[in-house]
């Protein structure tokens, strides 16, 4: 079995405890809940959360699939070098974002969730992993193997057939196929 990619993990868990940040403090700030400056630090912690976990890390080994229209974050991501690329400093970060959180009810689920992100982070960084961005790949044309031209065109005649005289199926055929027994039956 293959090494676990802890990072992949934690990435998605952050991604969903900053969504559900976000939902429990627009919550707790349009109902105006007791303490809804808890909420509105959490919609903004939910927002920070959500745009540094949006893009994926490269996978170790493996493809490693993009998210729809990540490349923008990715580039801002990268932009803050070791800050953002070290899984250490996102496990003390999302710790420290977390802490607010559980005063208020409505976002207490999304601290419990960006706590637990942490902490998979944590395990992330132990284990000797860091952030590496997906970059598109310049496409190289490789001649026939892989440029626009080796697309191969579906055929334009139709598979060979039998000839006639062995297509054609006679009804005594059919009939005598039925009744012949090819294991000898003896009693």
């Amino acid at each position: 079995m293959g090494k676990i990619e802890w990072a992949m993990w934690a990435n998605e868990q952050a991604l969903a405890s900053g969504l559900i940040l976000l939902t429990g403090g627009i919550v707790g700030v349009a109902g105006q809940f007791r303490g809804w400056q808890f909420a509105a630090y959490a919609v903004a912690a939910g927002t920070f959360v959500c745009l540094l976990e949006y893009p994926r890390s490269k996978r170790a080994k493996g493809t490693s699939v993009a998210r729809t229209g990540q490349y923008c974050f990715t580039v801002v991501v990268k932009s803050f070098g070791p800050l953002t690329r070290n899984y250490y400093v996102r496990a003390f970060l999302h710790a420290a974002i977390c802490v607010p959180g559980g005063f208020m009810l409505a976002t207490v689920l999304g601290c419990v969730c960006l706590g637990i992100a942490s902490l998979i982070y944590l395990v992330a960084a132990i284990r000797g992993e860091h952030w590496e961005p997906i970059l598109p790949r310049k496409d190289v044309s490789r001649g026939a193997a892989g440029g626009p031209d080796s697309i191969k065109q579906p055929p334009q005649n139709p598979p060979p057939r039998p000839p006639p005289e062995m297509r054609r199926k006679r009804v005594d055929d059919l009939e005598g196929a039925a009744y012949d027994n090819p294991i000898p039956v003896t009693d």
